[in-house]
């Protein structure tokens, strides 16, 4: 047995994380030269990933999913990031 495997297994998904969102703020920039608003491409992208909750996790997953989202929007975890002077 490997020592450290879940060390290497949490380095590969944090790895997968990374690239899924360079390619989603990639999708996200195509969308805003084409003229798409935030909320329509927000709506897209969040309709995209809960079909694919659903299918491959069931309404359960999607919907601890989105109790997740929410805790991190009531905390301000996606506040823009302030900088003093």
């Amino acid at each position: 047995m490997i020592r450290g495997g879940g060390d290497v297994e949490a380095m590969i998904r944090e790895e997968k994380r990374l690239t899924a969102i360079e390619s989603q703020n990639t999708a996200w920039a195509e969308g805003e030269a084409w003229g798409i608003e935030s909320d329509i491409l927000a709506e897209a992208a969040l309709t995209t990933a809960f079909e694919a909750l659903v299918r491959e996790g069931g309404e359960d997953a999607a919907l601890a999913m989105i109790e997740r989202l929410r805790d991190k929007v009531v905390s301000g975890a996606f506040e823009p990031k302030r900088t003093r002077h």
